[in-house]
């Protein structure tokens, strides 16, 4: 057995991997709007939106509401949690299959 880091559960899900992989591809001070992810990543609304709530609740990602004219519009970025908590799940993944 080796000492590698566990790997973070709340990310670990797949889908929940897949949406902190494509908002770690933005700048740090970037953000995504909820309709380019979802369509990114090919998921339902809803299914998309459970996912958020439960890395938002980590404190990895905000969810910033706005309106634009008269619509709603919902924004999406990582944290400097999230981004931290993000390369540390990287690098645990790399020593387990490294290993």
């Amino acid at each position: 057995m080796t000492d590698a880091l566990p790997l973070d559960p709340v990310i670990h899900a797949e889908a929940r991997l897949r949406v902190m992989t494509t908002l770690a591809a933005l700048g740090p001070k970037d953000q995504m709007s909820f309709p380019r992810l979802q369509e990114l990543l090919g998921m339902t609304a809803g299914n998309l939106s459970t996912h958020n709530r439960k890395l938002e609740e980590a404190g990895y990602i905000t969810v910033t509401k706005t309106i634009e004219g008269r619509s709603p519009a919902t924004y999406l970025a990582l944290t400097d949690t999230g981004r931290a908590a993000f390369g540390t799940y990287r690098k645990a993944l790399a020593a387990l299959l490294g290993g």
